[in-house]
């Protein structure tokens, strides 16, 4: 415990702490003129009003205040005879007990401890409070401190914790981008190098090279601002469709590289939202990956099948052997993989006995992952 650091961001100073000492600065006056059972009424009141001040500076240096509180309450019977300034008021001092614990270090924390426990054991020595009197100061003092320990427990656990969403959410983010970024530009990147080599045969075939890049960079640059608005928390984002299974049928709107031919079998309207829109990405990044990869393609062929329990994928080429194209699996089927058992499900990828390259994926038609 020695070792343990502050906790990060205390809490700036706010209207409710000055209004902390506006409140508490009268109530500390009437008392001690109230009271008639007070030895030293005007060194009670000048004390209690004294240390209002070390509320302010409770969250950004907790020993120095826990130090001057409890210092000046311990050698006050000093020069009071036995008396101790007892205002009801100075019940405030808790705040600084718990903030000690909330916001110190840890040896800030041990160290404030031992001048509270001193300063007890000095008032029962010198008789200023009873046995019951240090007992009582003993409990209150380790019940604030255990308070303290415990929300600084719980907030450190839930900052840990919203760490390990904002990780996952990243990683979320990042297998859309690549996978909704990568299969428009591999679209272009492909169309592109068609347009070069066929432009000495057809002159013509350039413009109709920029009319789909142009189409695949309208496309990619949409879902790039749909993106952008999630991470802004726009509203327009929220109510904007996720894609569906029934959107893979854009993936055949291309003039460039393999047919795309998808088929539907069973009911694919009721699936969840997030179960489609993982179909729909992962036969996105399948597709791209083929045109990619797949030399001489002629043919890929996307076929979803739902049923009561499960949707399934299976996307599937009829390009060269292979062994000619990657094993090692890189970003895009890493994604893949990862979508899939987040939802509960899998994701296989691997070469055709014969010919071609096959995907497969099945995910619980709930959503609910394992």
């Amino acid at each position: 415990m020695w070792d343990e650091p502050r906790p990060p961001d205390p809490p700036p100073l706010g209207w409710r702490d000055w209004a902390l000492l506006v409140v508490l600065a009268p109530v500390a006056v009437l008392e001690g003129a109230l009271r008639h059972d007070l030895p030293w009424p005007a060194l009670s009141i000048a004390i209690a009003v004294g240390l209002l001040p070390t509320l302010l500076w409770r969250r950004s240096r907790p020993l120095p205040t826990v130090a001057i509180a409890f210092t000046v309450c311990g050698t006050a019977p000093l020069l009071t005879h036995g008396h101790s300034p007892d205002l009801n008021v100075m019940v405030y001092l808790v705040l600084v007990v718990y903030a000690l614990a909330r916001w110190g270090s840890g040896r800030e924390i041990i160290i404030g401890w031992l001048i509270m426990i001193g300063k007890l054991g000095l008032s029962w020595v010198f008789g200023v409070a009873g046995f019951t009197g240090l007992v009582a100061g003993c409990i209150i003092i380790s019940a604030t401190v255990a308070a303290g320990a415990a929300v600084r427990y719980r907030t450190g656990a839930r900052m840990r914790e919203i760490d390990q969403i904002k990780l996952l959410e990243r990683e979320r983010l990042a297998r859309d981008l690549h996978d909704t970024v990568a299969h428009h530009v591999s679209a272009m990147v492909i169309r592109a190098q068609a347009g070069l080599a066929t432009s000495a045969a057809r002159p013509d075939a350039a413009t109709d090279a920029l009319r789909v890049i142009e189409a695949e960079a309208s496309r990619a640059l949409a879902e790039m601002r749909s993106m952008v608005r999630v991470l802004r928390r726009n509203e327009a984002a929220e109510l904007a469709p996720s894609p569906r299974i029934a959107d893979l049928r854009r993936l055949g709107d291309t003039r460039t590289g393999p047919v795309v031919e998808v088929r539907f079998d069973g009911d694919i309207a009721e699936v969840p939202p997030a179960v489609a829109t993982a179909i729909y990405r992962l036969a996105q990044e399948s597709v791209t990956n083929a045109r990619r990869h797949a030399r001489r393609a002629t043919r890929i062929l996307v076929h979803v099948t739902a049923d009561a329990a499960a949707v399934r994928l299976r996307v599937s080429d009829d390009g060269e052997s292979a062994g000619l194209r990657p094993v090692a699996p890189g970003f895009g089927l890493l994604g893949m993989i990862e979508r899939a058992e987040l939802l509960g499900g899998r994701c296989e990828a691997g070469p055709d006995p014969g010919r071609g390259w096959t995907v497969t994926a099945v995910l619980p038609r709930t959503g609910s992952a394992t």
